[in-house]
């Protein structure tokens, strides 16, 4: 005695076959009816394809990330403090930024202050330096953005700063910061040449 043996796979195929035929009030045959399946399982896979490609391709060519990596100046300027004497400060750095992905790291140097203490430009070994962590946030219907959070190795003590920036164009920046240091926040301005 010969044991029947059960496919899934055919069970499945025999249901839709026989659901397709009943709809159609018996006019497709089965075999009509497995050539449509197929051709409508291979248009959905190739579309499938052809969109994530096109996908791929406009976010890679047509809105790419903002190209961040390289040399940067940037310049403070103090507009609100809870120390008086900072009010109207401008400072001046310079900054070498690497991104990978949407994530941004780097350094940076302060070069240049002008206070109620006077004006002076740092040399290398008077230099405050810092750390900068951030990340751009990409737009597709407005300039995009990019957050940076820096610590800076103060004389005697870190502080922490804060910068929101919108991209203008690969050599220019504007924006906002804030700061521990006295609750200075005020506006920003980065540019790949020297001020």
């Amino acid at each position: 005695m010969e044991i029947p043996t059960f496919h899934l796979s055919d069970t499945i195929k025999n249901f839709f076959l026989t659901l397709a035929v009943s709809r159609n009030g018996g006019d497709m045959t089965k075999e009509q009816f497995a050539l449509n399946f197929l051709y409508s399982l291979l248009a959905t896979i190739i579309g499938g394809g052809v969109l994530a490609f096109l996908f791929f391709w406009l976010r890679e060519k047509v809105f790419p990330l903002p190209k961040i990596t390289g040399r940067w100046f940037f310049e403070t300027r103090t507009v609100n403090s809870s120390y008086k004497p900072y009010k109207g400060m401008i400072l001046r750095y310079v900054a070498m930024l690497w991104m990978e992905d949407n994530r941004i790291g780097g350094t940076m140097e302060k070069i240049y202050e002008n206070s109620s203490t006077g004006e002076r430009v740092y040399e290398a070994k008077n230099r405050t330096r810092g750390v900068i962590e951030g990340f751009v946030q990409k737009n597709y219907f407005s300039k995009d953005n990019v957050v940076l959070h820096v610590v800076e190795d103060g004389h005697g003590r870190e502080s922490t700063n804060f910068y929101d920036l919108t991209v203008n164009s690969y050599n220019h920046m504007v924006g906002s910061f804030s700061s521990m240091v006295a609750n200075q926040d005020g506006e920003t301005r980065w540019q790949r040449n020297e001020f």
